[in-house]
């Protein structure tokens, strides 16, 4: 069969499988393999998953067929193909994925994307590494290069830990990822620098759980400092934080936002819920008088602050109280973006075993519930936003061409909206941060015109 060097990379779930994804794909192009993103093209097809709930395994196993099904069909053409499995669902469930799908050739885990070259050196030998099992999980090795990030965007995601050492009953992260696995602050600053000298103009914080940075590696949370060791390197853009915890939020980090622009004043507060009876069931450390003591000095100490939150329904014991709680906390906090969940019983964890959950017709009814009353909060929150102006970063251009779509420190990559700007002066384009004076809102996206600075 004939043989070429490229490869093909799908990666699924959160940006955290994005970040690893990049890391594979800066390895095996460092060793002279050639990346597509023509599938057909590729002699390996590598699908990196995620597999946190039962939503992101389906997904997961419907790539996994599509990708089987080219290499098939490349087989067929007298060409080569190898089908790789990586990441969260590999990590869980290897066994049952080379019993389920022959065409699999090889399943890493998630401590292993390191390995990845090595791997496909050994597939180039014909050497069968079918049935070889993933390793437990919790490792860094992948993210020490720092030339990984992809250059067709203007924002860069910087891992600064892996695992979680939290334990939610819900949460299978875990078992999949390891306990909590900090970066040390000179690496990540090290990184950052690399990232700003190409030319990105916003850092993105990631890891399960950016508020308990530190503990493991230090004895003590070090967001803190890291985020002043960040703000100091030269050119630095927009740092933005993303999933935050609210019971380590100290006043400390909150201040010190405040006082320092280049952090973005936007919180993603996964939250989980808001009745005390259910956050308890669930292994949480908040309280729904903690969170909103948090929330309101968020708010005070950051005006112009843009919360996000991801709310879980359907969990085991949840009553129709513990829903109405959950309700009224949406209403009066008003975030100004919610994600919300239905519960999915994960192997693994405590809820796992767990009685008594609503039914699935229940589930879905609160769910759309919640949608349904954040929908209207979202758009009484954008309509705030009017005649207000941003600094956005222009990163593309609408389909039909009248706008350029960007975004301000008030919305992160890939899951908010985008602001569509009518540009007023000739020579803006893609990668220019532009101010821009909103005018209308609905409840997702924003629409606003490119000003002068003196306007």
């Amino acid at each position: 069969m004939e043989k070429n060097n490229q490869f093909y990379i799908l990666s699924l779930g959160c940006p955290k499988n994005e970040v690893d994804a990049e890391s594979m794909s800066y390895d095996l192009r460092q060793h002279a393999y050639q990346f597509t993103d023509d599938v057909y093209e590729a002699t390996y097809l590598i699908v990196n998953t995620c597999g946190f709930i039962q939503s992101a395994k389906e997904e997961a196993i419907s790539a996994i067929l599509d990708l089987a099904e080219i290499k098939e069909f490349k087989h067929t053409q007298g060409q080569a193909a190898f089908l790789i499995v990586t990441g969260c669902l590999g990590q869980r469930y290897a066994k049952q994925i080379y019993d389920e799908f022959p065409e699999v050739d090889l399943v890493l885990g998630t401590a292993q994307y390191d390995q990845i070259v090595s791997s496909i050196k050994a597939l180039e030998q014909d050497i069968n590494l079918r049935g070889h099992l993933p390793k437990k999980p919790g490792s860094l090795r992948h993210l020490f290069h720092g030339e990984q990030a992809a250059n067709d965007r203007y924002y860069a995601y910087l891992k600064i830990a892996e695992g979680c050492s939290n334990h939610c009953a819900f949460c299978a992260i875990p078992g999949i990822r390891g306990p909590l696995l900090s970066r040390p602050i000179e690496d990540i600053v090290e990184e950052a620098n690399i990232l700003i000298k190409r030319g990105f103009k916003e850092i993105i914080l990631i890891a399960q759980d950016t508020t308990r940075y530190g503990l493991d590696l230090y004895g003590e949370t070090k967001l803190l400092d890291l985020l002043k060791a960040l703000i100091d390197i030269p050119n630095m853009g927009l740092i933005r934080l993303m999933y935050v915890y609210g019971d380590v939020f100290s006043d400390e980090l909150i201040n010190f936002m405040a006082e320092n622009p280049s952090i973005a004043a936007y919180i993603d507060l996964p939250i989980q819920h808001a009745s005390n009876k259910i956050l308890k069931s669930m292994l949480r450390r908040d309280t729904n008088e903690s969170l909103r003591e948090l929330i309101k000095k968020l708010r005070f100490k950051l005006p112009n602050l843009i919360l996000r939150t991801t709310i879980l329904v359907g969990f085991p014991g949840e009553t129709d109280e513990d829903f109405e709680e959950l309700k009224q906390f949406v209403k009066d906090i008003k975030f100004d973006r919610l994600g919300c969940f239905v519960f999915s019983p994960e192997e693994g964890t405590k809820a796992y075993s767990m009685s008594d959950i609503p039914s699935e017709e229940i589930s879905l009814k609160r769910y759309n519930e919640i949608m349904q009353i954040q929908k209207e909060i979202a758009y009484q929150q954008n309509k705030k936003r009017i005649n207000q102006k941003y600094d956005v970063l222009i990163e593309n251009i609408s389909d039909d061409g009248l706008f350029f779509l960007g975004r301000s420190y008030g919305e992160a990559p890939g899951i908010d909206p985008v602001i569509h700007v009518l540009a007023q002066q000739d020579n803006i384009k893609i990668g220019d941060i532009v101010k821009v004076k909103i005018l209308d809102v609905d409840e997702y996206d924003l629409t606003g015109v490119s000003i002068n600075e003196c306007s």
